[in-house]
């Protein structure tokens, strides 16, 4: 089975350097940090269409796309538009490219940005109505209102990044999660030092050098930490449950505050043809976007579902798949995530799909280090995710296969397999 009706490729593309929270890409917004993407992309290859997003919304525009598209300079007869599922946003800007190739276009760059350095503080509704009607009515008065504002008609990002309906922060409901499949501190440390331990070597092996583009204020991911050991994870303050004394989620072991922007390619036959010879190319053989009910599955646990439907459609084990790009929003996320698809009975009770799996082969995810180390642009991650998982499955035997997997607020997982032609 083949989700396209001729066959769809993702081809590595490029990136910026992933900087920490309030570090050397602060001064940006998502528009400004993706314009050198985009005009490094278009540089090696003129695209049909362009899909870009971002998660934490302006109202400085309303089409992020467009926006970026022609603040780069680029051609303004290329269709470009904007795309937006939480932390899937790039990868789901990737399926939509993908369904709207054939016919003149062959050729779609995706990809996302995000700042999360600069969230917006907005103005509640009855405080934006207020000053609105003032502004209309009489000028002097809405500046004089606008100067008696409080903290109580803003709305501030007091909780970070909170989910709007819970109110509660990712980290939040992923420390319930964790306590509910029992994931330990101490696994989740250890998988936090592998991230680590992982991106520094893919950085000092050359593995990113032909996937960032370094910029003026930053050459390389910031976040990677060569210097971290278990021990220095294990002294770590508990970040989301501190007062009960039962959390385990830290800044150590969950994914950091980022800035970043990241695209790639999504192409049919002839569009590979467009692209520099030598670009890391796959086959999307499929994808699957699961939605679960949050207050039963956790907020972050929909892969679990997306995982094995896509797999039994295809009638493929855990050991068929050579690679697993897992994001790591946190590193407790992965370890639920893969203990729900190893527990007996939970992948035909739950997912409902009655299929025998195998063993989940730990030994084959992020080979180059996830989230928790090199960091998580919202939007961007997606994209980072397909081109780190391309060049990596382009080393590989042709046949080889790979799953993308991407958790999302609002209770969302989207998954690709990818094939090396």
């Amino acid at each position: 089975m083949h989700r396209f009706a001729q066959p769809i490729f993702i081809a590595a593309g490029l990136r910026t350097p992933f900087g920490r929270g309030g570090g050397a890409l602060a001064d940006h917004d998502a528009i400004t940090l993706a314009v050198p993407v985009a005009q490094a992309m278009a540089a090696k290859a003129r695209p049909d269409l362009f899909v870009w997003g971002t998660v934490i919304p302006s109202l400085g525009w309303s089409n992020i796309g467009r926006e970026i598209w022609l603040d780069a300079g680029l051609d303004p007869t290329v269709p470009s538009f904007s795309a937006v599922l939480a932390c899937s946003t790039s990868m789901v800007a990737a399926f939509a490219a993908g369904g709207m190739l054939g016919g003149d276009k062959d050729l779609a760059l995706v990809g996302g940005s995000e700042v999360m350095s600069n969230p917006p503080i907005g103005l509640k509704l009855e405080a934006s109505k207020r000053i609105v009607k003032l502004f209309r009515t009489n000028p002097a008065e809405a500046l004089s209102a606008l100067q008696a504002l409080t903290p109580n008609d803003l709305v501030l990002p007091i909780k970070g990044f909170a989910n709007r309906i819970t109110g509660r922060t990712m980290g939040d409901h992923m420390e319930e999660t964790a306590q509910i499949w029992g994931i330990s501190r101490e696994a989740q440390d250890d998988w936090s030092l592998k991230s680590h331990q992982r991106a520094v070597a893919g950085w000092e092996r050359g593995f990113f050098d032909d996937l960032v583009i370094p910029l003026p204020e930053i050459q390389r991911d910031a976040n990677p930490r060569a210097d971290t050991s278990i021990e220095k994870l294990a002294s770590l303050k508990l970040a989301f449950d501190p007062e009960s004394g039962k959390g385990t989620l830290t800044a150590g072991n969950s994914s950091p505050i980022t800035d970043g922007a990241a695209a790639c390619w999504v192409a049919t036959e002839a569009g590979l043809k467009r692209l520099p010879e030598g670009t890391p190319y796959a086959e999307l053989v499929d994808h699957e976007i699961a939605a679960v009910d949050h207050a039963e599955d956790g907020l972050l646990m929909a892969p679990s579902f997306a995982i094995p439907r896509l797999l039994a459609r295809h009638g493929l084990r855990y050991g068929d798949i050579a690679l697993w790009e897992i994001h790591e929003a946190f590193a407790a996320q992965v370890l639920a995530n893969v203990a729900a698809l190893e527990k007996p009975g939970w992948t035909r009770e739950r997912a409902r799909v009655d299929f025998d799996f195998g063993e989940f082969p730990w030994d084959r995810v992020n080979p180059n280090g996830g989230s928790v180390a090199i960091g998580h642009p919202f939007a961007a991650t997606g994209a980072r995710d397909f081109s780190q998982a391309v060049k990596e499955l382009w080393a590989m035997p042709s046949g080889t296969l790979a799953v993308v997997s991407v958790c999302a607020d609002g209770g969302h997982g989207t998954v690709a397999l990818l094939r090396r032609p």
